[in-house]
């Protein structure tokens, strides 16, 4: 039988006919993205936001849209809306259309509560790169958000979105829009790279990588309770969340043994004796492509077992958990509709949902917007509603800084600070030392 790719690109070719300037194919990252978006009653799309604080007035609106359309013009992905036509996932390339919004403060409200209202409501039709600039009188500073629907950005594409944009802001031209010959090679590279992506993972759909992922993931069960919006307090904001900053470790702790010690919030949060999917994004442009913007990153599960004998800290747990680790990089590109795919057949009741997210960042690879020489302050806007029961970030540098937010209609506050407070203690240098 055909695997899921090789079926998604007959189709794609199909629904096209060779005319591909316009309809793009998208990657399996990005299918999982318009996935998970049609699933949603909603149909309410994962958006990725960054918060930067600047002086008051130091931002030229005006030059800021002008920068971040002649952005839009130079990258595909962050001109494309994605779209399912006849059933199939693709990018429809439209022209740069980058807005910035200057929501008003309702009586009584605070800028942090503005910008969540606007990207509450978020047009999952509209452009997917998007500005929000609110005044915060009460400390004399403009708030920017930059926000970009999350299945034409991966992660690894945000620290040059950042760059570019700062870039673009201190050219002295005002056009929002990019050289002709410009714009199509990067079209040309961009559907380049996907197209290389889309075959990697082709070639990575084996009998033997479905056999592989169907016993690695054989045991998974999803444990988080289901959604109850009664369990949010009248008046609450939809997700809670927690931060902490710990002392660094020497040469940082390694991607095992921030598993390991994810492994200590998972069993607050569900109890012993589970196997519970744990989801991270892993992987890169294909070799042989153009560095372009955009969804490349697959998202790869991380069987958390919660049983005895497995917390985190030097010795067997950590070194059996890289061990499959490795194993699990060897198979990264088999898509996660796939992976899902052939643990069901292999007889799982696992239907592809995480109880969990982890990414992690350097902190060397965050560099801060800066827009004619003005530094923003990147700051968090908290509350605003998140997919799954609870995601962990790490970011890695001269400290460790840690967050997590949780679905407060699925995990209630006291357990999700009871598991917070776990994982901060299984990465402290004095408890948590990684080789």
């Amino acid at each position: 039988m055909p695997s899921i790719t090789s079926q998604y690109l007959a189709r794609y070719r199909r629904l096209t006919d060779g005319r591909s300037d316009t309809l793009l194919p998208v990657t399996g990252a990005q299918r999982r993205f318009l996935l998970v978006r049609s699933l949603d009653p909603s149909g309410r799309p994962d958006v990725v936001p960054m918060f930067f604080a600047f002086p008051h007035g130091s931002i030229d609106p005006e030059r800021l849209r002008a920068a971040a359309s002649r952005l839009a013009a130079r990258h595909t992905a962050l001109r494309s809306r994605p779209a399912v036509i006849r059933g199939t996932p693709v990018l429809r390339v439209a022209g740069p259309d980058v807005g910035l919004t200057r929501p008003d403060l309702l009586p009584g409200e605070s800028p942090a509560e503005a910008l969540r209202r606007a990207l509450d409501s978020w047009d999952a039709q509209g452009p997917p790169l998007r500005l929000f600039l609110v005044h915060d009188a009460e400390r004399a500073q403009d708030v920017l958000a930059v926000a970009l629907d999350h299945a034409v950005c991966d992660g690894r594409s945000l620290a040059r979105i950042v760059d570019e944009l700062g870039a673009a802001y201190s050219e002295e031209t005002t056009p929002s829009h990019a050289a002709p010959g410009e714009t199509a090679a990067e079209l040309a590279a961009y559907q380049d790279a996907v197209l290389r992506q889309l075959a990697a993972e082709e070639r990575a759909e084996t009998p033997e990588a479905a056999a592989y992922w169907a016993d690695r993931l054989h045991a998974l069960h999803a444990h988080a309770p289901a959604p109850r919006p009664a369990r949010v307090p009248e008046g609450a904001r939809p997700s809670g969340a927690a931060q902490a900053r710990l002392p660094a470790h020497d040469g940082g702790v390694s991607f095992p043994g921030l598993l390991d010690a994810c492994r200590s919030a998972v069993r607050e949060l569900y109890g012993p004796g589970r196997a519970v999917p744990l989801g991270y994004p892993w992987g890169g442009r294909p070799p042989g492509a153009e560095p372009v913007v955009g969804c490349f990153l697959n998202t790869l599960v991380f069987p958390a077992d919660t049983g005895p004998g497995t917390g985190p800290g030097p010795g067997p747990g950590t070194e059996a958990t890289a061990d499959a680790w490795w194993d699990d990089l060897d198979r990264a590109d088999v898509p996660f509709d796939a992976v899902v795919a052939a643990v069901r057949a292999a007889g799982s009741g696992w239907t592809g949902g995480l109880d969990g997210l982890l990414t992690v960042d350097d902190d060397s690879r965050r560099p801060p917007l800066v827009l004619a020489g003005v530094e923003g302050r990147e700051v968090h806007v908290d509350g605003r509603p998140v997919r799954g029961p609870f995601a962990v970030s790490v970011t890695q540098g001269a400290e460790i800084r840690l967050r997590m937010v949780w679905d407060r209609a699925v995990l209630d506050d006291e357990t999700a600070h009871r598991a917070f407070d776990a994982l901060t203690h299984a990465l402290r240098p004095s408890e948590h030392t990684v080789q």
